[in-house]
């Protein structure tokens, strides 16, 4: 019905013009010429002016057929433009292009055709018009131009009983034929009430229709420069609702300001340039077109509706000054034509700066696969715009890209598959981990139901707004960009917890092979650890002089492998091999607690392994309690001396032939010692520090090798077998806390190497809040000296693991061997046992005489009656 009667308008040319003379109080008047007609009419004295001003005089002579469409002076006096040249009073003689004014004017010239079509050949002007007169006058329109070989078509309508020119498909708009029919010996004139103006480029043209209020939205300057430098252009252009069919984000990307390519590439699937323009009359009955972009559209014209492939013809043929434009009911575009990347949504939904710092590191396959099913944690631009300068790598640089490659997430991470301490392996392959993904850590708030999202956290970073889905895309708004994991050792450099142990590592040559040895997982003893440990021991790796034995503890803590914690805690996997060279055991209790257990060491030397994922670049980080010594480290009494600044003790007992003891070893076979039984022993050596022999002359103690032997022997105790079992005192019931060689508890007496020589060989520790260590240690049974060297205080201790156990004690002093005095060894017992035998005898005199006098008194017996019988 649409071309029906578009038809029906188009054949109203002539017989409208008609009608309207017959009707109109005006009777035609014939005239030799169309000039002729317009000078005896002075309604159109304006408008003869304006046709002398444009030098068409000649032109409207020549031309024979035609039909002037003439605005009389009131329309001219509302029109701007032909206002302005009436009111110029220069007579341009010498400018006589006035090629708007001329254009307009052939626009209401129409040549005899079906449909109507005027002498406008529209042109495109890459230059303004020159001031020179057009070279051979009379100046004809030229058949030639943006509409290819025709010219502009005017269409008329009727609406009621009057005639309007210039109406739209639906008869809308217009100008009024207000003045009947005026015969010309070579034309016709009727009078209209407006100035015609000749249709715009496409894109004004779609820019003023209420049915493109989208398309207008989008529109580009790129676009607009196509669509107004494009001759011969039909556009089939999806009107508003058509638009509603695209996903919520694709419309929001193509309003963004990136889409210019993708709204071209859609344009031009809507678009045919071929030899002519497509007016809707060449659609009958049936058409093929094909589009720029090379897609295929098929035309059908049907009696109730015309469709144009998948869509329906809306409104056809609104003229333009460089092709038609068809308005059509929706997009023709394959399902998977658009081709949006994440890249474009990423841009829609201003993440921009994200996008270009991609680009400048040459990622753009991370957002440029449109079939990869991937999760982006994407700072906005107004994240990264308050970062200050430095905080960020260099674009471009290799951080930049390890950075960015740590944004991307391989596989559809929604909100239902995000809980508190799940590790996501991204798209940043680390060579410190083997090539493998690095992996990122994920906090979530499980306790709250609404908005989820505001309750997620990417390695530290939060969620700050709801996730968006985007065809195999999940996309996460993150609140700062995530750095991926350093190396180990500036990982946790900030943690104050683990100082002692960096201390330590920094004061070895071991401390680049713990930052950038691949693939491995770094156990971090507390600082409390070392404290734990003994403060002998600590201060015996500590030393300066101790760095092999340092470094092999510290690489004993570095496992070969990177193990987070599932595999640690509830793996199936029991032994791991260290950097060290030895492996660490681990074992699981019923309550969950997780122990590693070392190589080396004391007996039951563990340590709980709390598993905290600290992530770096070439594996992860966990705490332990304790520090675990592997058994490439030997700690002997010896070397616990030196850490004990016992070295003048360490010279008594090695001039008392018991330097066995330090070393570990087993006494010399034909030895006293070895004939005791001590061939297996371990020994726990009290050392008093070098301060405590001051007073006391060492060349004097070296002279005289029995009092050495028995002062020596007096601060060695010999372990019994089963030493180890008794090591945890009551008071500390930890299971780790098994750093002592001895159990020390109140009152508790051990025997000495002098116990076997002497009654007073043994020694008690006492508990004492005023000793460092928390006892004293006294020789049991000594009566004390002036000098008081018969007890010490305890300052700290260390054990070692050599076979059979045993340590060091530190204590502040000497204690010398005790021998009484003759008087407290001998008399008082002689004292004791005269003043007993007195009083035995004095009890005994005592018993005597109370039994003589109750023999000597007179006794008396009542008498015996018959009553008492």
């Amino acid at each position: 019905m649409l071309f029906t009667s578009l038809a029906l308008l188009a054949s109203l040319n002539f017989s409208l013009a008609a009608q309207v003379i017959l009707s109109s109080s005006n009777a035609s008047i014939t005239s030799s010429t169309i000039i002729d007609a317009l000078s005896n009419d002075s309604d159109y004295h304006s408008l003869l002016q304006l046709i002398q001003r444009a030098r068409l005089v000649p032109v409207l002579n020549r031309l024979n057929g035609s039909t002037l469409f003439a605005p009389t002076n009131d329309a001219i006096e509302h029109h701007s433009l032909w206002k302005s040249v009436l009111m110029d009073s220069n007579e341009l003689l010498y400018e006589n292009v006035q090629e708007q004014l001329r254009q307009q004017l052939f626009y209401h010239l129409l040549n005899e055709t079906i449909p109507p079509e005027t002498l406008h050949y529209p042109h495109s002007y890459s230059d303004s018009p020159s001031n020179e007169p057009p070279p051979h006058p009379p100046w004809m329109p030229i058949p030639n131009g943006t509409l290819g070989q025709e010219p502009q078509r005017l269409r008329l309508g009727k609406r009621k009983d009057d005639g309007y020119v210039g109406v739209d498909a639906f008869c809308n708009g217009g100008a009024k034929v207000v003045k009947g029919q005026v015969d010309a010996g070579n034309g016709v004139v009727l009078g209209i009430a407006e100035v015609l103006e000749p249709p715009p480029d496409l894109a004004t043209v779609l820019s003023q229709h209420p049915s493109l209020s989208f398309f207008r939205k989008v529109l580009t300057p790129e676009i607009k420069k196509v669509l107004n430098s494009t001759s011969e252009l039909t556009l089939f252009l999806p009107v508003d609702e058509a638009w509603d069919a695209l996903d919520h984000y694709e419309r929001i990307y193509l309003e963004s300001k990136y889409a210019t390519e993708d709204l071209l590439r859609i344009v031009n699937m809507h678009a045919v340039v071929q030899n002519g323009v497509k007016w809707a009359d060449s659609f009958e009955p049936a058409i093929n077109l094909t589009t720029i972009d090379g897609t295929k559209l098929e035309i059908v014209v049907q009696p109730e509706r015309t469709t144009v492939s998948t869509a329906d013809l809306i409104q056809p043929d609104i003229y333009a000054s460089n092709g038609v434009l068809h308005l059509i009911s929706s997009l023709l575009i394959p399902d998977d034509a658009l081709q949006i990347t994440p890249e474009k949504y990423l841009l829609a939904l201003n993440c921009s700066n994200f996008v270009s710092l991609i680009h400048d590191t040459e990622l753009t396959y991370l957002i440029n696969d449109t079939s990869s099913i991937s999760t982006i944690l994407a700072p906005s631009d107004d994240v990264l715009s308050i970062l200050a300068d430095g905080e960020l790598p260099k674009p471009g640089s290799e951080e930049m890209k390890k950075l960015l490659q740590y944004h991307f997430i391989p596989g559809n991470l929604n909100l239902k598959k995000l809980h508190t301490g799940m590790l996501i392996e991204t798209a940043l392959e680390e060579p410190g981990l083997g090539g493998n993904p690095q992996v990122m850590r994920v906090e979530v708030d499980e306790t709250q139901q609404e908005e989820a999202w505001k309750w997620v956290r990417f390695g530290g970073a939060k969620v700050l707004r709801e996730p968006v889905k985007v065809n195999n895309t999940q996309i996460y708004f993150i609140s700062r960009p995530i750095p991926p994991p350093s190396d180990a050792l500036e990982t946790v450099l900030p943690m104050l917890d683990y100082s002692m142990f960096i201390a330590a590592v920094l004061s070895t040559s071991i401390g680049d092979k713990i930052r950038n040895a691949a693939s491995t997982s770094l156990l971090i003893p507390v600082n409390s650890a070392f404290d734990r440990l003994g403060l002998l021991v600590s201060e015996y790796l500590l030393a300066s002089s101790s760095k092999t034995d340092l470094e092999n503890v510290l690489l004993h803590h570095v496992l070969s492998s990177v193990r987070y914690s599932e595999t640690l805690a509830n793996g199936t996997q029991r032994t791991f091999a260290s950097a060290e060279g030895s492996d660490l055991s681990v074992s699981r209790e019923k309550n969950g607690t997780v122990f590693v257990s070392a190589s080396g060491g004391w007996d039951g030397m563990k340590s709980q392994l709390h598993t905290r994922n600290i992530l770096t670049q070439t594996g992860v980080v966990h705490e332990l309690s304790d520090v675990l010594i592997p058994r490439s480290v030997d700690l002997t009494v010896g070397k616990l001396m030196k850490a004990a600044r016992g070295s003048t003790m360490v010279s008594l007992v090695t001039k008392a032939g018991l330097d066995w003891v330090l070393n570990g070893t087993a006494p010399p076979e034909d030895s006293q010692w070895a004939e005791q039984g001590f061939g297996k022993a371990g020994w726990v050596l009290l050392c008093p520090h070098d301060n405590a022999f001051g007073q006391y002359n060492l060349t004097e103690l070296y002279a005289d090798n029995q009092k050495l032997v028995s002062i020596v022997s007096q601060h060695l105790i010999p372990l019994p077998a089963q030493h180890n079992e008794l090591i945890v005192t009551p008071l500390h019931d930890d299971p780790l806390y098994n750093n002592r060689p001895l159990l020390l508890d109140d009152s508790v007496t051990y025997s000495t190497l002098q116990s076997a020589s002497s009654v007073h060989g043994d020694l008690v520790f006492k508990q004492s809040d005023d000793a460092k260590g928390g006892y004293i240690v006294g020789i049991k049974g000594a009566r004390g000296t002036d000098k008081q060297t018969d007890w010490a205080n305890v300052i700290s201790w260390g054990r070692t693991t050599t076979t059979g156990g045993g340590g060091v004690i530190r204590i502040d002093r000497l204690m010398m061997p005790y021998y009484p005095s003759w008087w407290s060894e001998y008399g008082l017992p002689i004292v004791v046992g005269v003043l007993g035998i007195f009083a035995i005898g004095g009890f005994f005199y005592g018993v005597r005489l109370i039994w003589r006098i109750d023999t000597t008194e007179a006794t008396y017996e009542p008498a015996s009656t018959d009553d008492d019988d």
